[in-house]
């Protein structure tokens, strides 16, 4: 029996896929708020997610990893100076998808804000 693939392909290879979300990844880390689609937008809540639970723990395992993930010191140092710190206490769920009721210009796709809460 053939079970449903998890994620979504975006139209790119498995290549150009990782790079794609890693950026996305960075930019709502760094910038701590961004506007994308619905799809990218649920997609890539379960990376940042996950990598804030690694900051967390405070390691530097987990910081070498995360370093690996990212490709981007300054996220990392970011993630584990500014935003692990406020979720201590809290265990799980650190973003928030706000459905915005606009669509995009050019291919009518329905937008939403990542932010962390």
């Amino acid at each position: 029996m053939t079970k449903r693939k998890e994620g979504r392909k975006f139209n790119r290879k498995t290549g150009q896929r990782r790079a794609f979300l890693r950026s996305l990844t960075v930019n709502v880390i760094r910038k701590e708020r961004i506007v994308t689609t619905e799809a990218r937008a649920r997609e890539i809540r379960s990376l940042v997610e996950r990598a804030v639970t690694i900051a967390k723990k405070e390691t530097l395992a987990g910081r070498r990893l995360l370093a690996a993930r990212l490709h981007d010191p300054v996220a990392v140092k970011k993630l584990f100076e500014d935003i692990a710190p406020r979720y201590k206490g809290r265990n799980g769920g650190y973003t928030r998808i706000i459905k915005s009721g606009a669509a995009r210009k050019r291919d009518g796709v329905r937008t939403a804000t990542i932010e962390f809460i």
